[in-house]
């Protein structure tokens, strides 16, 4: 089971940093290379070299180390996550997550998040999968965490989707992507039967450039976790999920986060190629983060 928490953060940034110089750019599925590589010039994260996150590891970084400390609330989130904003430290930032920091800037306004079903607020999900042996709780308090930055119903359900797929991979569960998809259907129709959808092109065989182009690989959940759950039940093989997942364009650092997580918490960091783990940034702080994650969670199952 640690192996498998370490896997799941490790795969979450090795998934981001691989997709992270194919943001917001068309799909390259045609011409993939393997391992990480520096954006383009001009490109918004020309700023960071190979192997360097995006703001989708930082805020699961950054939800992970207050969950570790036994410091989580909303509000010292809400703190952190302004204060990082507004020393210029996120790096490309969802716009709603920069707009809901923007609100949280002004004086003698209440917190409050932005009706947005953008995909910023999935990567908290990873650590509330992680640290909570109930999977009520991690998903109530997933939720609560993205009404910080996205109060949109869906933008809920996508993270509690997100929780459940992670904690019935993490546990060995018959089957996780099919309770994720029932939680998805339960709490928001439209993202469930878009995921089910997805699932059913994968299902019949429609080769990825094709669901892609039916799927879609915006910011938004509703486009975002049906092709990372395409993508998951698709490619079983570490290297190929992970470099294909990141060559989707879009939204390909979060696409490509999705399912590096899901496969470290279903694989262990075994599973995980060495030479991306020597690789990535920050590797040495995120294992550790797993491990008093792990601690976090042992101690909670008691």
């Amino acid at each position: 089971m640690l192996k498998k928490f370490k896997g799941c953060l490790l795969g979450a940034a090795i998934g981001d940093a691989l997709g992270m110089p194919n943001e917001s750019t068309s799909p390259n599925l045609n011409k993939m290379k393997y391992g990480y590589r520096r954006p383009y010039k001009g490109h918004p994260n020309e700023g960071l070299n190979a192997g360097q996150y995006t703001d989708d590891t930082q805020l699961m970084i950054l939800v992970g180390t207050l969950l570790a400390d036994g410091r989580y609330n909303e509000d010292r989130y809400a703190t952190a996550l302004r204060e990082l904003y507004t020393r210029g430290a996120l790096r490309f930032p969802d716009g709603s997550i920069s707009a809901a920091c923007e609100h949280m800037t002004k004086e003698n306004l209440p917190q409050k998040g932005v009706k947005s079903t953008t995909a910023g607020c999935l990567p908290v999900a990873v650590p509330f999968a992680l640290t909570f042996p109930d999977m009520s709780e991690a998903c109530e308090r997933a939720v609560r965490a993205c009404n910080i930055t996205h109060s949109h119903p869906a933008a809920h359900a996508a993270v509690s989707t997100v929780v459940t797929l992670l904690y019935h991979a993490l546990h060995e569960s018959p089957d996780p992507i099919e309770k994720a998809v029932n939680k998805a259907l339960a709490e928001d129709e439209i993202l469930g039967s878009k995921i089910h959808n997805a699932l059913l092109l994968e299902k019949d065989g429609m080769d990825t450039e094709t669901a892609l182009l039916k799927i879609g690989n915006d910011v938004s959940v509703f486009q975002t976790l049906p092709i990372a759950f395409f993508l998951i039940n698709r490619y079983s093989h570490p290297p190929d999920l992970l470099t294909v997942s990141a060559n989707t364009g879009g939204n390909t650092d979060t696409i490509a986060l999705l399912c590096g997580a899901y496969l470290g918490a279903a694989k262990g960091m075994d599973a995980l190629p060495e030479d991306l783990l020597k690789g990535l940034e920050d590797r040495d702080r995120i294992e550790l983060l797993g491990q008093r994650l792990y601690n976090v969670y042992s101690r909670k199952s008691k």
